[in-house]
């Protein structure tokens, strides 16, 4: 008012009338504040932002709530964590674009990066809870502190968390508790200590998986000669009439059998079919044929068995190579097969024909008996049972909306089909999360209710187990199209994590996404240190970090390299000195 003031005194005509000086006053008054408002907020935010976070806040971020109730306010806030904490769209059915200012403000204010320390906390906090409470056991109980025993690994403390989750620590540049992990790894996996059954394909791309992209990661050898230990275990289970491999392997009597649920003794598809990248690899960094001569042997069968509609069923008898039951679902017990025809295409630069062939075929298939639209105008994939169609999808199907961004924009002439239903479908994914009252999604969810589309109907499916499928579309949705509702997708889905999962300890599943207060199944799986929490750190991460055209990430989310040169795996294993 000062400046005002002198201004218009300096006006001598305005000293004729002297009335008018009041009003020019207030006019200059509200120039500046205007002006200022301009300068300082050049675009109207309107987000509903909380000025006054409790300290607490940057150390759980649980305040999930703050977006329902906090007054809309129409000027920037003042401190960053108050733009980049809080979830600024997608966060409802339906809302599938972010508005450009809030991109733009995300931006302005390096909110990414700020994300993405934020997982690297999670991470530390889920490492070092296993770390002080189950060292060296396989998975550990958030809730009660102790070992879990009951994981498909059993009571053989064989460090699974640890072998699992080295890469991701590798990647964060967690240095010293990657070399903690690399020292457990050296001095105590010995798997021949092991007592009872190991699932091969579990085996395979947790602990296989997990070493060979480790030593792809720091050139290692330790971890190739681990690897090869582990995979001279499973062998025996190779060792049928048709190479395709029982399900478990007992190692110290060096015998296999398949899971007993499993009907008429039957191998499964996303087992036995998801064995390709990490025997392949193994034997061209080893130099030794064997591994790579069981997995070719599955892969021959399979080209050439006869597939009704093209389809391949989820069952196949080891013992006559014929198929089981006419089951065929993009979920459990078939999802990672159809991804690692692709990325057997892409690991090779595209030089695996073969696999590519499969799988163009396979997809057209499953496309043409499987997709289906529900009257909501959601896209999914039913489950085929006979001539039946079961109208449910798994979470553990959300994958595939990643693997067909992966094909689009590795294929011209594919972008055009694969890239709306790579959307479409994580779409529907994302509906399961937010459709939840935790905005995290059920194992299981349906299309038969018009009025409760992409939500469990059965009580069993209702759980979340820390799974990444979806958010590992996002990652893959992330990297192709450049469109930020997916990184704000995954925001949320790490602020939910925060707020129903963690434990003192570490991250726990929870027993019903639809309730408010969900009970913990008191249970940090592996591959939460191993996917979920990898995706989440590389969706806020620069695409230098862990480039998709550099890398193929595999079942396990373990980073394996491309190979560049062509040659074929012959020539390759030729070239390589037996370690």
């Amino acid at each position: 008012m000062r400046f005002c003031d002198r201004f218009i005194g300096r006006r001598r005509l305005l000293h004729v009338r002297n009335v008018w000086k009041p009003v020019l006053l207030v006019l200059c008054a509200v120039t500046i504040i205007t002006c200022t408002f301009i300068v300082v907020n050049p675009y109207d935010t309107s987000l509903p932002f909380e000025l006054n976070f409790q300290p607490e806040f940057w150390e759980n971020f649980t305040e999930y709530e703050v977006r329902k109730n906090a007054p809309r306010l129409r000027f920037k806030p003042s401190r960053l964590v108050d733009v980049c904490m809080v979830v600024q769209g997608g966060d409802r059915p339906g809302q599938i674009t972010l508005p450009y200012n809030k991109s733009l403000l995300l931006e302005e204010y390096n909110c990414y990066e700020f994300r993405r320390q934020k997982i690297v906390q999670m991470m530390i906090h889920a490492w070092d809870g296993y770390a002080k409470h189950s060292w060296g056991a396989n998975e550990l109980r958030p809730l009660t502190n102790k070992s879990h025993l009951g994981s498909v690994f059993g009571r053989s403390p064989l460090g699974l968390s640890i072998v699992d989750a080295l890469d991701t620590l590798y990647i964060m540049g967690l240095m010293d508790r990657f070399d903690a992990g690399r020292q457990w790894v050296k001095d105590n996996l010995d798997f021949s200590k092991v007592h009872g059954t190991l699932s091969v394909f579990e085996t395979t791309i947790r602990y296989i998986g997990g070493l060979l992209s480790v030593y792809a990661l720091t050139n290692d050898t330790m971890f190739v000669t681990k690897a090869a230990e582990v995979a001279d275990f499973l062998l025996p289970a190779f060792d049928t009439p048709t190479g395709i491999p029982e399900a478990l392997v007992d190692i110290s009597r060096g015998t296999s059998q398949n899971w007993p649920w499993a009907p008429d003794g039957a191998s499964i598809l996303s087992e036995f079919g998801t064995l390709q990248l990490e025997f392949e690899y193994l034997s061209i960094v080893t130099g030794k044929p064997i591994y790579l001569e069981k997995v070719s042997r599955i892969r021959d069968l399979l080209q050439h068995i006869v597939k009704p509609e093209k389809l391949y069923y989820n069952y196949l008898n080891p013992k006559s190579g014929e198929w089981g039951s006419r089951f065929v679902s993009v979920g459990a017990l078939g999802d990672s097969f159809y991804e690692y025809l692709l990325k057997s295409w892409l690991i090779s630069d595209k030089a695996d024909l073969v696999a590519k062939q499969m799988y163009d075929e396979a997809m057209a298939a499953i496309i043409e008996h499987m997709l289906f639209v529900s009257k909501g105008g959601l896209t999914y994939f039913g489950e085929l049972k006979s001539s039946y169609v079961n109208h449910k999808m798994d979470h553990l199907a959300c994958f595939i909306g990643g693997l067909f961004a992966l094909h689009g924009v590795n294929e011209e002439e594919a972008y055009d089909k694969y890239m709306p239903l790579a959307k479409q479908i994580t779409t529907t994914c994302h509906e399961s999360y937010v459709r939840s009252k935790t905005h995290l999604g059920p194992e299981g969810f349906s299309f038969k209710n018009p009025e409760k589309e992409a939500m469990a109907l059965v009580g069993a499916e209702s759980v979340y187990i820390l799974r990444p499928e979806v958010v590992e579309s996002y990652f893959y949705l992330w990297r192709t199209t450049k469109d930020p509702i997916y990184r704000e997708w995954a925001w949320d889905f790490a602020v939910a994590i925060e707020k129903y999962c963690k434990t003192a300890s570490g991250y726990s599943g929870i027993k019903n996404v639809y309730d408010v207060n969900p009970e913990k199944d008191d249970v940090q799986q592996s591959f939460f240190l191993a996917e979920t929490l990898k995706y989440l750190y590389l969706i806020f991460s620069p695409d230098d970090v862990i480039p998709l055209d550099q890398w193929v990430f595999t079942s396990e989310a373990h980073p394996f390299p491309i190979r560049f040169n062509r040659t074929s795996n012959s020539a390759a294993l030729n070239s390589q000195t037996q370690l």
